[in-house]
């Protein structure tokens, strides 16, 4: 427990101090044909750096650290879920600015626009599980 909480932490602050918690970069990022803002994708690049060479080490032991086994997807193919779930994202992420990691992070702010997004964002999980749950959805 103690390490998501030090690994959600250390993405809320990497967030903040990249400013990637403010909407307004987000946007200008997504605005290539207006006043673009490159920082996200120097954010991007950086994880990648980080992430890409840290996976090939971790995959290669028989186990994590802290736990009996990896916990990786099983399913590889691209489906229609996949497919509308991305655009979904897209364009929540587009439109507002905020995907969930940042708008969870940005809480913090107290910004009413954030709060509702969060709690729009949290009905929709809820809802989507309900409709998947159903013995109909798993067809």
């Amino acid at each position: 427990m103690w390490v998501a909480f030090v690994s959600g932490l250390l993405f809320g602050l990497g967030l903040a101090v990249s400013n990637m918690l403010n909407p307004q970069r987000v946007l200008a990022f997504l605005d290539i044909f207006g006043t673009w803002d490159p920082t996200l994708a120097f954010v991007m690049g950086g994880a990648l750096l980080v992430t890409v060479p840290g996976f090939a080490l971790v995959l290669k032991r028989s186990k994590p650290l802290l736990s009996a086994s990896f916990s990786l997807p099983s399913k590889t193919e691209i489906d229609r879920p996949l497919i509308i779930g991305a655009v979904l994202f897209g364009l929540g992420w587009g439109l507002a600015g905020l995907c969930p990691g940042p708008a969870l992070a940005a809480l913090v702010s107290l910004n009413g626009s954030i709060i509702v997004f969060v709690a729009i964002m949290l009905i929709s999980w809820w809802l989507t599980d309900r409709y998947l749950s159903r013995p109909s959805a798993t067809k």
